[in-house]
């Protein structure tokens, strides 16, 4: 081998080892700047501000509960003249203070058959866990009270 070559292949090969040595590589090394920040978090909707359980106890009542039990809930609703037995009549006070909250909780959110009462009177499975509405629902029922 010639002298040019080996002073060639010297090169090359310290070249190659400073590379490994050094971390060398064909990117700019990065510097942090103040102004950097973390990796932004994959994008999540934030959680929903709670609803209004009152809000939503009333939205429930106007969409599910006066078809039988009327606006008033006198248990006179568009659906209440092919139910028998006919839906409660809210307002009845010796009714009111006859029947627990938890029983009336209990007849929200598993339906009349649950304590006894009329198949008519549907679950509402979806409330269940939803404490502060079902209280809610039971309020607007106590607040038909005469």
């Amino acid at each position: 081998m010639k002298r040019a070559e080996i002073v060639a292949t010297g090169l090359v090969l310290l070249f190659v080892l400073a590379s490994v040595t050094n971390g060398c590589s064909k990117k700019e090394p990065q510097q942090s700047t103040p102004t950097e920040t973390a990796p932004a978090a994959p994008a999540v909707a934030p959680p929903s501000a709670p609803a209004d359980p009152a809000a939503e106890a009333k939205q429930i009542f106007r969409t599910r509960c006066v078809v039988c039990h009327g606006d008033h809930g006198a248990g006179d609703g568009p659906g209440a003249a092919a139910i028998v037995p006919k839906p409660r009549a809210f307002a009845d006070a010796v009714w009111q203070e006859s029947v627990t909250d938890e029983h009336l909780k209990k007849i929200v959110v598993e339906g009349g058959p649950a304590v006894g009462k009329s198949p008519g009177m549907p679950p509402n499975p979806d409330l269940k866990g939803k404490d502060e509405v079902v209280s809610a629902l039971v309020k607007v029922v106590r607040d038909f009270k005469k």
